[in-house]
């Protein structure tokens, strides 16, 4: 696990590759095994892989979408908040092994926070894609995950450079 979270980087250039039937389904089986608190599962998810509408997604927010447009594969992560108290913890979870498994298949992923995002001045991120896509308005959106055999490569985190210095042990004790 630990080599899969070193290598594990922000991938935002992709392959026109599509991404396989059997890897989505994956992808889709890591998401539904997410951890939720008490078990409610307030998580759902959208697998968009119509190249239009991943066109459309990637206009979602002012800043920090665009890259999107030329993904395979995007996943957005809903949560149902009356559901449960903390949709964000586990959408968030959810994201996060959406990537991690898409890593241990050698597929890139960047997560696109949509949550508190704007669209433009007047539209938030959110209420364009409950648009784009019909979700339903109670519905909220924490994520978009953008998916696609990297045309890029980052360098491997390295454990000599891990900020150590956050970490303490039984009392919070700066240096």
């Amino acid at each position: 696990m630990l080599d899969l979270l070193k290598k594990r980087r922000s991938i935002r250039k992709f392959k026109k590759t599509k991404v396989e039937k059997e890897k989505i389904d994956a992808l889709v089986k890591a998401a539904l095994l997410s951890p939720s608190s008490r078990s409610i599962r307030p998580w759902e998810f959208i697998v968009v892989t119509e190249e239009m509408l991943i066109g459309d997604l990637s206009k979602s927010k002012e800043h920090g979408s665009s890259f999107l447009k030329d993904a395979p594969l995007a996943i957005v992560v809903l949560g149902d908040e009356s559901k449960s108290d903390v949709w964000v913890e586990d959408t968030s979870i959810a994201s996060v092994l959406i990537q991690m498994m898409a890593e241990s298949m050698d597929l890139g992923s960047c997560w696109i926070q949509i949550r508190g995002r704007k669209h433009n001045a007047e539209t938030t991120a959110e209420a364009y894609i409950k648009k784009v896509l019909d979700i339903p308005e109670e519905i909220k959106i924490e994520s978009i995950i953008a998916i696609g055999y990297p045309d890029e490569e980052k360098p491997s985190y390295v454990e000599e450079d891990l900020p150590y210095e956050k970490v303490f042990f039984n009392i919070y004790k700066e240096s």
